[in-house]
């Protein structure tokens, strides 16, 4: 499977991340989840914490670290319905002129 992914992600994202930041967990949760958004034709996906980790190969915590370092930088944008809800996340682009 083929997934389209923006030259910016490679070219400026990942080496700010994974060099700058010291966040490689970070980049690679990013690209899972844009894979299973932009990549799929979707704006969001709902998905757990353990789900990510456990497909990605990492623990849930570095999910869970990755996620608010994504949240932080405003790369991601996490919804919950409820305390206890899976989480619905909105990757972001922002350095598009809307972001999204």
């Amino acid at each position: 499977m083929r997934i389209p992914v923006e030259g910016y992600i490679l070219e400026t994202l990942m080496p700010d991340l994974v060099g700058h930041d010291k966040r490689p967990v970070a980049f690679v949760v990013y690209l899972y989840l844009w894979s299973r958004t932009f990549g799929a034709g979707a704006k969001s996906v709902h998905v757990s914490h353990q789900t990510v980790a456990d497909e990605l190969g990492v623990s849930k915590s570095a999910v869970q670290a990755a996620v608010k370092h994504l949240t932080g930088r405003r790369l991601l944008r996490a919804q919950h319905a409820s305390a206890t809800a899976v989480p619905e996340y909105f990757p972001l682009r922002p350095w598009t002129e809307r972001g999204r």
